[in-house]
């Protein structure tokens, strides 16, 4: 027998929500988080909820998707995701810097051609001395240019153990407490 799936999340203070075209928009003092909807949701008091009376297995996966998209777009607004990355030069100096919407990496294995990565809209990446940092609001966002970041360097047909020269990512951020979801509180009051 299905039973009846509700789950709620509530909005954190002075964060707004509204549903435009299918995409679900959180906003909070200039911050704002957009993500498409993929299941159908309601907004009503600062609560946003999902619900559906005879769930199939699919539809209880699209609703625990959207559910945990949601939790992170709650949790980028209030605390911005910050991923880490290293510049590891072992056989030439290696030049990184940011231009515009382009992080720049120059005398990369001593080539001349400089390799190019685009930023993603909405994320901020800072470049001091052999560290870059990587920071936005919108998880999938950081995450991608962070990553874009560390496959711009890929070294191909050279022995791995040897050739480490490239930008890594060393440090991301775990993740965010769940912001209360049905499932968090009941944890936390069973703590």
């Amino acid at each position: 027998m299905r039973k009846k799936i509700l789950d709620t999340i509530q909005l954190t203070e002075g964060m707004t929500a509204e549903v435009t075209n299918g995409i679900l928009k959180l906003s909070k003092g200039g911050e704002s988080v957009e993500k498409k909807v993929i299941y159908p949701l309601e907004i009503k008091d600062s609560k946003i909820t999902l619900k559906h009376e005879r769930p199939t297995k699919k539809q209880k996966k699209l609703i625990k998707t959207m559910r945990a998209h949601i939790n992170n777009m709650v949790g980028g607004i209030e605390n911005k995701y910050v991923y880490k990355l290293q510049i590891c030069a072992v056989h030439f100096p290696i030049t990184v810097s940011v231009k515009g919407d382009e992080v720049v990496v120059k005398n990369f294995l001593g080539e001349v051609k400089e390799r190019k990565t685009n930023i993603l809209p909405g994320v901020k990446v800072k470049v001091e001395k052999e560290f870059i940092t990587v920071e936005s609001s919108d998880k999938d966002k950081a995450g991608q240019t962070a990553a874009n970041i560390e496959s711009s360097t890929r070294i191909c047909n050279k022995d791995r153990r040897v050739f480490q020269d490239g930008i890594y990512i060393i440090e991301k951020q775990k993740g965010v407490k769940k912001w209360n979801s049905k499932e968090a509180i009941l944890k936390e009051c069973q703590d």
